[in-house]
């Protein structure tokens, strides 16, 4: 029991690691390629217009 406790808490961490990656990755995208940056921008706006209208809670 004690190796399974193991085995999932470093599973845990290369995700987390893994995550922390890909965010970081996106936010260099995002600052060399401004469409990109543009993109995410308007997609996050239409999210919260969408959420407003359709009442939905944050």
């Amino acid at each position: 029991m004690k190796l399974l406790r193991v085995v999932a808490a470093a599973f845990l961490f290369v995700a987390i690691l893994t995550g922390c990656l890909v965010l970081l990755l996106l936010v260099i995208l995002m600052v060399r390629f401004p469409p990109l940056l543009i993109a995410v921008v308007l997609a996050c706006w239409i999210l919260s217009k969408l959420l407003k209208v359709l009442d939905i809670p944050d």
